[in-house]
């Protein structure tokens, strides 16, 4: 048998045991195939942090889905990529969202909200720059850095000395209460 039989044979089994529940099989998959996933999420995303989570979130969902998957030796190693695939457009679909949330705290009115005045503009803009101030720390910290200094959530991580996690966390709510407030200003000035 020629050694790429073999390896074909071996890669075959592998998947085999997967998905038959064989977690041992799982940490050869994961020690086999994980640089190739890592690497194709860092090229993705550019950034480290959110690479080793896209990583991690693969294995755990090849794990939890191994049932559809058909054993073959090239089948493995591309099911894992297109897994990749989809939790790489989950965390840029994150992103965008986060982007969203923040143009709509911080941009202009709408076209169908042109009849605000110059002064009630400025207003919104104190409102979201005194709410930003009266946040806590690390929250108010947090959310100067994502928003003001255009910081990517693990660059503030590693900044503030905060898991990745919780800064996602704080932005989120801090995103929250700033449109609470500023949505307050504009109800009142109608």
């Amino acid at each position: 048998m020629a050694f790429e039989d073999e390896q074909d044979a071996g890669v075959h089994a592998l998947a085999t045991r997967l998905v038959a529940g064989d977690e041992t099989a799982l940490e050869e998959v994961y020690d086999r195939w994980s640089a190739l996933v890592h690497t194709y999420a860092l090229r993705a995303l550019r950034d480290s942090h959110d690479a080793e989570d896209v990583t991690q979130q693969v294995f755990v969902a090849a794990w939890r889905s191994r049932h559809t998957l058909t054993p073959s030796p090239s089948a493995l190693p591309a099911w894992l990529v297109g897994i990749a695939r989809h939790k790489v457009a989950d965390v840029r679909a994150a992103r965008a969202r986060d982007a969203a949330k923040v143009a709509a705290v911080v941009s202009l009115p709408s076209t169908h909200d042109l009849h605000l005045s110059a002064d009630q503009d400025v207003a919104e803009q104190l409102v979201v720059r005194q709410a930003v101030e009266d946040l806590p720390d690390p929250r108010r910290t947090i959310v100067f850095l994502a928003f003001w200094e255009e910081r990517s959530h693990a660059e503030i991580a590693e900044k503030v000395g905060l898991p990745l996690g919780t800064v996602k966390s704080h932005v989120r709510r801090g995103l929250m209460k700033l449109h609470e407030q500023l949505e307050g200003v504009r109800h009142e000035s109608r």
